[in-house]
């Protein structure tokens, strides 16, 4: 990942673990509170229960005159008196101390000369220590469980900008790799042209295509980036766009020694004059740019039907379902940065134009568009 993804990676990874940690850590604290306040009021009712029981007995005891039995309290659990000549070191009824909780009852009436009932427990302190622990490493648990999915989740989440940012990538090298042939074209004949002091038919027809190719980069990326308000589309004759993007290529066609077979019949579509320009320049220029020299080319046009079918390297079974998607090459034989079949497709969606492409690898690419 470069540094851009990761910065990306590290701020969705710490906004996810930072919020679910802070909804853990208040889920963790209202059931610990809920929990302490049930096993409170557990304790207290379990206290006085004992200390009624107790009282109960001494009352018992001492109205029938019978022997007072002292009953087994459970465990961690203790009970005193205090007799009624006695002062009470207790200022409160219910209260916890040392870690004991301790309730002080008068519900013995000072029968048998008993004022005060004092039961006394540590299960409380006990059982809180453990629901803390609990807690603890429940909380623990739950973090380490949400480290692990958002980490999971954090790659997911960026896998397709991953793959977005390498389709990018990749596009700037192509563009820069596409641009520098005509560039360094242009460069060359320049200076052979300065330096011989004449301008040759040669010389100047380099240029003528390495400006053309130039202009055509442009005019694929002006599609792609600009939005640019063009004229309501018209029902417009369809062979002189196709005759002028041929003899626009012809001087790239005889540089790469590609023949060109066209049957043009007259035919009309209902599509904006630019766009169908940039259409068939495109496929053409593909159709060149994937063929041999010493191959043929061959363009049939008939009303509703147009077909582009070359001699080239063709394009893999594999391949062709993903030729349309923006930045991806059917081949990687010829140069190209993946935008031009994008366009094509693009366009023939917005003016309902269905396109078929018949390919065999080694064989050739036919591109058939129906209106």
């Amino acid at each position: 990942m470069n540094d851009l993804e990761k910065k990306s990676f590290y701020s969705f990874l710490a906004l996810y673990i930072g919020s679910s940690f802070l909804f853990v850590l208040l889920l963790g604290y209202w059931y610990y509170t809920s929990q302490k306040n049930s096993l409170e009021s557990a304790t207290y009712y379990k206290m006085q229960h004992i200390a009624d029981t107790i009282s109960s007995l001494i009352i018992n005891a001492h109205m029938h005159k019978t022997p007072l039995i002292l009953p087994e309290v459970p465990n961690h659990y203790e009970y005193s008196f205090i007799m009624v000549d006695e002062k009470s070191p207790y200022n409160k009824s219910y209260f916890e101390s040392n870690g004991l909780k301790v309730l002080v009852s008068s519900s013995v009436q000072n029968h048998l000369n008993i004022k005060y009932v004092v039961v006394k427990t540590d299960e409380y302190d006990k059982y809180l220590r453990e629901l803390k622990n609990s807690v603890l490493i429940a909380m623990a648990v739950v973090f380490l469980l949400i480290g692990i999915i958002s980490y999971f989740l954090a790659k997911l989440f960026m896998k397709p900008i991953r793959q977005k940012v390498l389709q990018i990538e990749n596009f700037v090298q192509d563009i820069s790799h596409e641009l520098n042939t005509p560039v360094t074209a242009l460069q060359m004949s320049s200076q052979r042209a300065l330096s011989k002091g004449v301008y040759d038919e040669k010389i100047l027809k380099n240029i003528s295509i390495s400006t053309k190719q130039l202009y055509t980069i442009y005019q694929s990326l002006t599609y792609l980036n600009f939005t640019t308000s063009l004229p309501s589309a018209k029902e417009i004759p369809i062979k002189p766009v196709v005759q002028e993007s041929i003899e626009y290529y012809t001087e790239l066609l005889s540089a790469k020694s590609i023949r060109l077979q066209s049957a043009l019949e007259d035919a009309r579509l209902m599509i904006v004059p630019q766009r169908a320009s940039l259409l068939f320049s495109n496929l053409l220029s593909n159709a060149i740019k994937y063929s041999l020299p010493h191959t043929t080319i061959t363009i049939t046009l008939k009303q509703g039907y147009l077909s582009i079918k070359d001699e080239g390297v063709g394009i893999p079974k594999e391949k062709l379902q993903a030729i349309f998607t923006l930045y991806e090459r059917g081949s990687d034989i010829a140069g190209g940065f993946g935008i031009g079949l994008s366009i094509v497709k693009q366009i023939c969606d917005e003016y309902g134009i269905k396109i078929e492409v018949n390919s065999k690898e080694g064989i050739g690419s036919e591109f058939v568009l129906h209106w």
